[in-house]
Formats: C-alpha cells, sequence, structure tokens
C-alpha cells in the first residue's frame, strides 16, 4: 500500500497546501491538513537518507518520552497542538518551492566572487528576507547551491544574514511575538538598536569568513534580473500585507507565490512542466515535512517538560536589571540551541518577567535577539532545519561553526541593552 501511495506523494504534498489556504476559512481542515502532513512522513519513511531518519528518530524518540512523563504528571497540551507544532511552515516550504519553475536547469556558473560578493549576498539576504521570510533561504541557496548542496561560507552569511532581520524587521514572525509578550513596547525604540545588532551581525560573519578564515566565496548575482523574481515577490507581499493586514505573512506567501511561479515560469508548455514538478520535483520538501514535524513533537515535549517543574523558571524577588536580561537572554538561547523553539521560551518567561515591570521595549528587545541569535546558529531551528535539510548540511557542523557567533552577538546584545535602554532600568 505504501509503494502505491508514494506514486501520489507529490499530489498528497500540494493537497496540504491548499487544504493549509482553507483552513483560514474553516478551521477545523487544519487536522485533516496535519494527518496529510503526516502521511507523507509515513509513506516517504523508507526512502529517507539514514542521517535523515536517524536526526528525525532521535527528535521524535525524545520529544515523545518527554510528553508522556509530563503527562503523568498532569501536564497535557493537548493532541491537536502536539500534531500541528511546526505545521504552518511546511505550506510555505511548499509555496515557494514553486519558484524552482522560474529557474533554468542549467544554472550560471559565473556567480561573482569575493569580498565584495559576501557583502551584497548579505545585505540582499537580509534586506529581501526581511519582507518575504524564509523563502528567501530558498531562493538564494536553491541558486548558489552545487550537487544539492552549500559551502560553509554560504551558509554561514546565507543563515545569520537572514535570522538578523528579526532584530529590525516588523514582517518578521518575531515582531509579532515581541508585541504579543511585550504588549507595551514601541516599535521605533527598538528600530535603532536592532539595527544596530544587524549590522554588527553582518560584519562579524564577513570579517569571520573572509579575513579570518580566509574561505573564498561565491555570491548570490545580486544583479536586476537576478532579482527580479524574490523582488516582485517581495512588492507582491508588501502591497497585499497592506489591503489585507490580517492576512500573516506565511498565508500571503502560500497564496501569491504558487502563481507568480506558474505565471514567470520559463519551461513551456506550462502544464506539461506544471504536471511533471507536482509528480517528481515537489517531493524536495519531503525532507522537510519529516524533521520539522519531528522537532515540533521535540519542542512540544521539552516545554511540556519545562512546565512540570515551574519553580526552575520563577523570578519572584527580583527586578529587571541588566543582569536578568543577560541570564534570561542566556537561557532562551541555549533552549533553542536544544531545538525549543524561540515562541516556545518566550511564551513561558514573558509571564515571569512582565509582574517586575520591566520597560516593555527593553523586554521586546531581548525576545528579538533570543530570536535572532538562536534561529541563526542552531541546528535545530526552522532555519537550521532547512540548511541541514534542504542543503545537506550536518547539524554538528552548523552547531561547531556557530557556536562563538552565539556568544559574541549574546555579548553584543547585552552592550548595546546597557547603552540604550540604561537610563530606563
Amino acid at each position: 500500500m505504501l509503494t502505491t501511495l508514494q506514486r501520489y506523494t507529490g499530489w498528497i504534498i500540494l493537497s496540504t497546501l491548499f487544504l493549509f489556504i482553507a483552513s483560514k476559512l474553516t478551521a477545523s481542515l487544519i487536522l485533516i491538513v496535519a494527518l496529510l502532513a503526516w502521511l507523507v512522513v509515513i509513506v516517504e519513511w523508507n526512502r529517507l537518507p539514514s542521517g535523515s531518519r536517524r536526526q528525525a528518530s532521535l527528535l521524535l524518540g525524545i520529544g515523545s518520552i518527554a510528553l508522556l512523563f509530563s503527562a503523568w504528571n498532569g501536564v497535557f497540551v493537548g493532541w491537536q497542538k502536539i500534531l500541528t507544532q511546526n505545521l504552518q511552515l511546511l505550506p510555505m516550504f511548499i509555496a515557494v518551492s514553486f519558484l524552482g519553475l522560474t529557474t533554468p536547469d542549467a544554472q550560471d556558473l559565473n556567480l561573482p566572487k569575493g569580498k565584495r560578493a559576501m557583502l551584497t549576498t548579505s545585505v540582499g539576504t537580509n534586506l529581501l528576507g526581511a519582507v518575504i521570510n524564509l523563502s528567501i533561504l530558498f531562493v538564494f541557496g536553491d541558486r548558489l547551491k552545487r550537487n544539492n548542496t552549500l559551502s560553509k561560507a554560504q551558509a554561514i552569511i546565507l543563515a545569520r544574514s537572514f535570522c538578523a532581520a528579526a532584530w529590525w524587521s516588523p514582517f518578521f514572525l518575531s515582531a509579532g511575538v515581541a508585541l504579543t509578550y511585550a504588549p507595551q513596547m514601541e516599535f521605533q525604540r527598538i528600530l535603532l538598536p536592532g539595527i544596530i545588532l544587524t549590522a554588527i551581525s553582518i560584519a562579524y560573519s564577513i570579517i569571520e569568513v573572509g579575513f579570518v578564515r580566509k574561505i573564498e566565496f561565491t555570491g548570490y548575482p545580486v544583479r536586476l534580473e537576478s532579482l527580479s523574481v524574490p523582488f516582485l515577490l517581495a512588492i507582491a507581499v508588501i502591497i497585499s500585507h497592506h489591503y489585507f493586514p490580517d492576512l500573516g505573512m506565511i498565508l500571503l506567501i502560500c497564496i501569491i507565490t504558487p502563481p507568480a511561479a506558474i505565471l514567470l515560469m520559463r519551461d513551456k508548455p506550462r502544464l506539461h512542466y506544471l504536471h511533471d514538478f507536482i509528480s517528481c520535483r515537489i517531493t524536495s520538501t519531503v525532507s522537510q515535512f519529516v524533521l520539522f514535524l519531528t522537532a515540533g513533537i521535540f519542542s512540544i515535549g521539552i516545554s511540556s517538560f519545562m512546565r512540570v517543574y515551574p519553580e526552575l523558571f520563577n523570578f519572584s524577588g527580583t527586578a529587571f536589571s541588566h543582569s536578568l536580561f543577560a541570564m534570561v537572554s542566556a537561557l532562551l538561547i541555549a533552549l533553542g540551541f536544544i531545538g525549543v523553539h524561540p515562541l516556545v521560551g518566550i511564551s513561558i518567561v514573558s509571564p515571569l518577567l512582565l509582574p517586575l515591570h520591566p520597560d516593555n521595549s527593553q523586554l521586546a528587545f531581548l525576545f528579538l535577539t533570543t530570536w535572532a541569535v538562536a534561529a541563526g546558529s542552531s541546528p535545530l531551528s526552522a532555519v537550521g532545519l532547512v540548511m541541514s535539510s534542504r542543503y545537506q548540511l550536518s547539524p554538528w557542523s552548523i552547531l561547531t561553526n556557530n557556536l562563538h557567533y552565539a556568544v559574541a552577538m549574546w555579548l553584543s546584545a547585552n552592550v548595546v541593552s546597557i547603552l540604550y535602554f540604561g537610563s530606563h532600568v
């Protein structure tokens, strides 16, 4: 039976995209989306590389044990939460995979090299990623990859530059989370320190790759022609977000990207190549299905385990000082490294910090810092999972390449917090 279903994996994957969009009108459909997504995992499990299966099995095993332990101790988040964690990211992966229709099979071998290419790739990733979010990694990464992988230098520059946009972009999910859990934040007050940290992040990465490691860098060709698709997509998302502010960025990308890619596709006849894409090429997202869903189980399991012992995260009797800023940000970044989504950590610590009457803008800056650093450094973050699953980078290499960066940016954020918010503490 599984062999028969494997012939239709592409169509099952496409169905999850359509039903996800429809679920915004009929919320009950989200469970069907979840079941179809997990069906993809089951059907394609035996065809995954052994390394991906081991990683997914480890995440699923630890997460399941933590969930069982938590439920035994009276903490159970519900089956819908367990099955749908990370689910909303999968339709976006499906949608942006359609961008492959807009690029020819023969890749341009004359890509720019050197430090200037590193700078333009970093800034381009940051600025465009600030608008169209995670899909920019697919646009840039798929153009730069060779033999389905990225070089160490490319992985460092793309991941860090993209995640640095979390410090300042109002379009990032992190901005909505910061506003939710630091409700009185003033966006204009966190914009300057966010831009400063972004500049530090990009400069740090360029100095590390280009001057310390002296790695030859092949970058994205930031020319009008090469930027046409991401630029048009960014414009479409901005205009749509302006007229439909209640629609989330992920939903907008899911709605806009596939028809835009079909309209801009180079190969003709369109119907023939579109059928081939759905039947064969869209299955490239299978590894994302497996890793993100199992990582979701792991994240929910760890967060449930943490709720069993709330006394470990009790800050009563203290003030929201610079030392507490440093401690909490370090804790949330560390949790990000073991696979706990920043949203989970933020949702846990926010109710503990708000009674301390902190400066909400500084609190929001703390949340944005942990998001930017953890997402850009951890192999178990959404970005890390994309890098490991789509571009075949080992989680261990992602960890070792970025651990010092996480420490450096954590220290930088603490210095900026002291200098910028000092008079408000």
